[in-house]
């Protein structure tokens, strides 16, 4: 019995070590193919195929030369502030998103609600990328786990400025809307390479809700959102 469980088991790590290899693999190509498409942008397509009979999409890639450096500084300045200098993962975030979610929790128990307003997440530009690129939407400890040795795959065998390339080739930026080209084209009717400081800034507001902020890109908020990254920008350090 006890010899089956240990061979059970053997072929467990042999699977998630064979697992990790082919990961590896994939993010190793990336230094010269840019991927396909993600996992979630799969998942999207088969939802709006499943749920409306059609999947609208547009998507173009545009090399790291022609992303403008104002889209680079807003992104960073609004996602992920220490992206140059961090190893994948901003401890000090997370930490400071646990505490945040954790007073959320507590007002909205004190109030009765099923859940807090908000949920402040922590991730960094590399850790989003790992989970668009391969995961699934799931919140379990075991695709968490997956999730950072993904992203220390993605910071030591891509450059950083590979990462925030393929970041912003892929990000979703509305239903159907990926990549920064795309959302320049949808929202300004320009090309990636052409935005301006305060068009990038919208766009890098959009990006932790982009389906709720596409149906009101001039809101209010996102332009005073906008005006506060602008204002951040040039402190945002480039890799």
């Amino acid at each position: 019995m006890m010899r089956h469980v240990g061979r059970l088991l053997a072929v467990l790590v042999l699977a998630v070590l064979c697992l990790q290899l082919w990961f590896a693999g994939r993010i190793a190509l990336m230094n010269v193919l840019a991927p396909q498409s993600t996992s979630f942008q799969r998942s999207e397509a088969i939802r709006l195929a499943t749920e409306k009979q059609r999947v609208a999409w547009s998507q173009q890639w545009v090399d790291n030369d022609q992303l403008p450096a104002s889209l680079k500084r807003a992104v960073i300045a609004s996602e992920d502030d220490s992206f140059a200098e961090h190893g994948g993962v901003d401890w000090d975030a997370l930490k400071g998103a646990w505490k945040k979610n954790e007073k959320a929790q507590a007002r909205a128990e004190a109030r009765k609600a099923k859940a807090p307003a908000k949920v402040v997440g922590g991730s960094t530009i590399s850790q989003q990328l790992a989970k668009n690129l391969f995961l699934s939407g799931e919140r379990t400890l075991l695709r968490k786990g997956q999730e950072l040795v993904l992203t220390l795959m993605l910071e030591n065998l891509l450059s950083k400025q590979r990462i925030l390339e393929i970041y912003l080739n892929s990000v979703e930026w509305g239903e159907g809307l990926f990549g920064a080209q795309a959302a320049a084209r949808h929202y300004f009717r320009t090309d990636a390479a052409r935005l301006g400081v305060f068009e990038a800034a919208r766009l890098a507001v959009m990006l932790p809700a982009p389906k709720r902020f596409e149906r009101q890109p001039g809101s209010p908020y996102v332009l005073g959102r906008a005006a506060l990254i602008v204002s951040r920008m040039p402190s945002a350090q480039l890799p």
